[in-house]
């Protein structure tokens, strides 16, 4: 399977292009970045300073399957335009070109408490995009609801930094639901639901992840 990784130098992108990149039912990994990747075995990593110049070349790729760990802050962004940019405008646009391109399988990193009917901006965003995406068609569709994400990032966090702290230290008392889950377990969902393409909607909640 030649698979398209969306996100591959953040958090959950990098464990999930290690995993795939390991797996024998991966032949080839499609990594777009806006910085390269070290070279290795079976990545192709097209270098684009803007992610959405690569959207009209994924077609010529002739990806099989769609993993899209696209995410980001306001904070980083800079303004929730930007984080709208990345954390749904970019999702829909290469699902939409995914889809035309033939691809049937697709898996997306959402986040807990995600609904288009939400009051907050985050989770708004996250539900829209959960309802974009379902509604341009994929044969099998994939979707996980993380709570925090744990593990080592290049950056700094320090409000996420923060929670996960409380949390840690909350941990015994709090439900799963809001438990912080590992990068590399929301990876290997992700990974195993594109290998597996199991045919209509399956929504990963965070309790599954820990």
């Amino acid at each position: 399977m030649k698979l398209l990784l969306l996100g591959a130098s953040g958090l959950v992108g990098g464990h999930a292009l290690k995993l795939a990149l390991a797996d024998e039912a991966i032949s080839e990994v499609i990594a777009p970045t806006r910085k390269p990747l070290p070279p290795t075995a079976k990545l192709v990593n097209p270098v684009c300073p803007q992610l959405d110049d690569f959207v009209p070349m994924l077609a010529s790729y002739e990806p099989q399957a769609v993993i899209c760990a696209l995410g980001t802050t306001q904070a980083k962004a800079g303004s929730k335009e930007a984080f709208r940019h990345v954390d749904h405008e970019l999702p829909v646009a290469f699902g939409r070109a995914a889809h035309a391109a033939g691809v049937e399988a697709f898996a997306l990193v959402s986040a807990v408490g995600a609904s288009a009917d939400s009051r907050f901006f985050y989770t708004k965003t996250k539900g829209e995009v959960e309802r974009d995406i379902q509604a341009i068609g994929f044969r099998s569709l994939t979707i996980c609801r993380p709570s925090l994400i744990g593990g080592e990032r290049n950056e700094t966090r320090r409000a996420e930094h923060a929670a996960m702290a409380l949390i840690r230290v909350l941990t015994p008392v709090l439900p799963k639901r809001f438990r912080i889950n590992p990068a590399s377990s929301i990876a290997a969902a992700l990974l195993q639901a594109v290998i597996e393409a199991t045919p209509g909607l399956r929504l990963i909640s965070s309790d599954e992840m820990n």
